[in-house]
């Protein structure tokens, strides 16, 4: 029996462990991870306002492993031997004869004054954090923005970064407390979101501008303190500071000879193979892709590099080649808790749709329908 071993319990690990199954029903799969549960992620924004509790983005996984007979690790992973066919665990070694790593990134922490801000994206404890202190303001300022990676400039997660900003107007208007807190957005880039496409970065900026959200843009980051956010263009007053900085990999990556990309990330070919290894694959934020600049680091985009990953190393193990390719599309609908922008963009182009109230329905709608394969 073929062993597969699977690193992470996000979206890219368990789109990879669900096309694995789905493909080959004697397959022997283990999925590595710290709990067995699944974060739903894109829904955090929804936790200030209360939309969403934190127990409603928490999914146990077990049934879900029971149901499709995988064994779940319940450790962290801590390096790999053999190329890769033995993954180094807090709770042992697991022996493979694939893998999939899809265990997310990490975020950069190395500006200073860092610990001043809240980086949402870590998880339901940061934003619990954010929805405590913004329940208390009585007046002030909220900054909002996000960077990316130096050196390797697609390892960013921005998209979030504008959800919160609206949301956070939305919720303070329908509470009667926006004319006492003032939203101000900043990033180091003129045109925040480009990845996005021009059309979606002009109505990101209109729609700031009709919500009176001040922005600072297009000077470098250097550093925060407690309230207050310096760059090299100046500095300005923040009361309560949100901030996503750029993603780089795993510190375990550092225990290993995985091929690193100049952001840090495991160099992966078109086929989600890792270079330069045999049956060793990478899927979501671990991996560096090739691909157009504006390639996102997203759920969606992780799910199609997972079912990628899946599907060629099936093929390698019963003696074949990996072939398939993963589809490159940008999708996501820019939430502002009373709408939402639709976003779609692809090799051939692309569009952005004003914020349409169907649009928050829908992706409500998403996340009911995307949890039940895990609930």
């Amino acid at each position: 029996m073929k062993r597969v071993a699977v690193i992470g319990t996000g979206f890219a690990a368990l789109s990879a462990a669900r096309k694995l199954r789905q493909l080959d029903k004697q397959v022997e799969i283990s999925v590595i991870g710290p709990r067995p549960e699944l974060v739903f992620l894109p829904s955090l924004i929804w936790l200030p306002s209360g939309k969403r509790r934190a127990e409603d983005l928490r999914i146990p996984l077990d049934d879900f492993f029971r149901r499709n007979d995988i064994r779940f690790v319940a450790g962290e992973a801590t390096g790999l031997e053999q190329g890769g066919r033995t993954v180094l665990t807090t709770a042992g070694p697991v022996h493979n004869d694939g893998l999939v790593i899809a265990c997310g990134g990490r975020f950069i922490k190395k500006l200073p004054g860092i610990e001043h801000a809240i980086t949402p994206c870590e998880g339901i404890a940061a934003v619990e954090r954010l929805r405590d202190r913004v329940a208390a303001m009585q007046d002030g300022t909220i900054a909002l923005g996000f960077a990316g990676n130096p050196n390797e400039p697609s390892a960013m997660r921005g998209g979030p970064m504008f959800e919160f900003l609206f949301g956070l107007d939305t919720q303070l208007r329908r509470e009667g407390r926006r004319d006492r807190i003032k939203l101000a957005f900043f990033n180091p880039m003129p045109n925040p979101g480009n990845r996005l496409g021009e059309k979606a970065v002009a109505r990101l900026l209109a729609e700031m501008q009709r919500r009176d959200i001040a922005t600072h843009l297009g000077h470098k980051l250097a550093g925060f303190e407690k309230d207050k956010v310096k760059t090299e263009g100046g500095e300005f007053a923040a009361d309560l500071i949100v901030f996503m900085p750029g993603l780089t990999g795993n510190a375990w990556f550092d225990n290993t000879d995985l091929p690193r990309s100049p952001g840090g990330l495991i160099k992966a070919d078109a086929h989600c193979r890792v270079e330069g290894r045999e049956r060793v694959y990478v899927a979501g934020d671990a991996g560096s892709f090739p691909g157009p600049d504006w390639m996102p680091k997203q759920a969606h985009m992780a799910d199609l590099q997972a079912e990628t990953a899946a599907e060629n190393l099936l093929a390698e193990l019963n003696g074949g080649k990996a072939e398939k390719t993963f589809k490159v599309e940008l999708l996501c609908i820019v939430d502002s808790l009373d709408a939402g922008m639709l976003v779609k963009r692809t090799p051939d182009g692309g569009f952005a749709l004003p914020p349409l109230g169907p649009m928050h329905t829908a992706k409500a709608f998403f996340e009911s329908w995307y949890l039940r394969r895990y609930r």
